[in-house]
């Protein structure tokens, strides 16, 4: 086995309501790196994550945190201040995805289709939009996992739906629902890796459906043709590139009954667990987890190469 001088502060959990599925991930990632030969520890994002970085003397760190207070770009902007190199895309591609509005604004100006929709803040008459006809998914405007989020087929549901997915924001985007089947592509350091189709009960992939519910079905590679296949592979890159993302992401599409790709949001941290998307679509493409896990760790070594981490390590040497 390998000895690596490097410190990994694999930093996990933090207080989003997507805390246990982050825990999941850093434990797996942790796993993974220590039997790489990686000197690694569990570092829960909480108030002491700054002073525990330090005191443990971490040069690089490993992101598995998903949602509100590690996906968005606020870790990342303390990692930054702390000169630590990170892994993942940085602060201002972590913010514009986890944002959906704004993801969807950005990819649609480079080609890329959105469904029609409108955000709806918490001081809005709450109305169905006339603009926009059931179905709808109504779902907050930031966060991951697809918490709070639900389809309205009948106005009777739209009150309960908007008032579950005000419980995760205070913003709410309201889209057409889109008719057809869930694509999502990784994306690992620029290239593409295979399509994966998404068959969940009810037809939405919520939470339960992601974590809880076995009858999930995964199609690794989507079964499409060659052409559909690139087009949104082409695609998750050109959305990945648009928003300036690093090491790992992944891209969500609906496929219409058409065969048009239509981008549902990009994930800045995608999961690490035995269940998440990326490690079953790396797999395909012939990379195993732990060779997986080393390939995200690049974009913090890449981090460190240019630069980041330098004045830290100055700081350290002059007290």
């Amino acid at each position: 086995m390998r000895v690596i001088s490097e410190h990994i502060g694999v930093i996990m959990g933090g207080q989003s309501s997507e805390r246990e599925v982050s825990v999941r991930t850093g434990q797996a990632v942790h796993a993974a790196l220590l039997r790489r030969g990686y000197r690694a520890t569990c570092m829960d994002a909480d108030t002491s994550l700054a002073f525990r970085l330090q005191g443990h003397n971490v040069t690089l760190a490993f992101l598995a945190l998903h949602g509100r207070g590690g996906e968005d770009g606020t870790v990342q902007g303390l990692l930054e201040m702390m000169g630590i190199p990170y892994t993942g895309s940085g602060v201002q591609a972590s913010a514009m995805g986890m944002d959906k509005p704004v993801a969807k604004t950005l990819v649609r100006c480079h080609g890329v289709s959105i469904a029609s929709g409108v955000v709806i803040r918490r001081t809005d008459h709450p109305i169905i939009p006339e603009r926009l006809p059931l179905p709808l998914i109504v779902k907050p405007a930031r966060g991951g996992s697809t918490l709070g989020v639900s389809v309205v087929r009948q106005p009777w549901q739209w009150t309960r739906a908007l008032k579950r997915a005000f419980e995760h924001d205070h913003e709410v985007l309201v889209e057409s629902f889109i008719e057809g089947r869930e694509i999502a592509v990784s994306v690992l350091d620029g290239e593409a890796l295979p399509p994966i189709e998404i068959l969940s009960p009810g037809g939405i992939y919520d939470y339960a459906a992601k974590y809880e519910k076995a009858e999930t079905r995964y199609l690794c590679p989507a079964p499409l043709t060659e052409r559909r296949s690139q087009r949104v592979q082409e695609l998750a890159v050109r959305a990945y590139h648009v928003l300036g993302c690093v090491g790992a992401a992944r891209v969500d599409f609906r496929l219409t009954t058409r065969g048009r790709p239509v981008f549902l949001e990009i994930n800045t941290t995608p999961g690490m667990t035995q269940r998440s998307l990326l490690p079953m679509s790396a797999a395909q493409a012939g990379i195993e987890y732990d060779s997986l896990t080393e390939r995200i760790l690049q974009s913090a070594f890449q981090r460190r190469s240019s630069g980041m981490g330098r004045k830290l390590r100055t700081r350290r040497g002059r007290s």
